[in-house]
């Protein structure tokens, strides 16, 4: 069975606009990255001294697909420090009739990860709350991280 960690949604709007709010990832994930997410390359994401993470996105088939490969990954709250790094962050459009699916799939986030919850958590509201809304309305909630953080009261461990 598939463990990988993975969500979809539909929304009324083109796979070329779905593509482009993709990789507008400071309008829907963290105002806090550093490089281009919107070419192939790298770019690096930090939440205060909790979570930080270099992705490099091998993969832009517009109106299509969109793949991050982690290559480096932190989490201060976690005992195994190699979660997260060389796991694929994929991002697949499809038209559904008159509609687009929008499936994400963290491949290598699986339920025995000791982030798993907080980070199947988050990805949930980024993606199905945040993205959706950048799609849907033309705006995010990017920097969601203090909420899921506190809800998950990781900011006293």
């Amino acid at each position: 069975m598939d463990q990988n960690y993975s969500t979809s949604f539909t929304v009324d709007q083109s796979p070329e606009e779905v593509f482009a709010a993709i990789n507008n990832a400071r309008g829907w994930w963290s105002e806090d990255l550093e490089g281009r997410t919107d070419e192939l390359g790298e770019f690096k994401h930090h939440y205060r001294d909790i979570h930080r993470c270099t992705i490099e996105i091998t993969e832009l088939i517009p109106g299509k697909k969109v793949v991050w490969h982690v290559t480096d990954n932190y989490f201060n709250f976690v005992t195994d420090k190699s979660e997260w790094k060389d796991t694929d962050i994929v991002f697949e459009i499809a038209k559904k009739g008159d509609q687009t699916e929008v499936r994400f799939t963290h491949v290598g986030l699986v339920p025995t990860y000791e982030c798993y919850s907080v980070c199947s958590d988050s990805w949930g509201t980024y993606i199905n709350g945040s993205l959706r809304s950048l799609i849907t309305e033309g705006k995010g909630h990017p920097n969601q991280s203090e909420r899921i953080v506190n809800k998950h009261g990781l900011e006293n461990s």
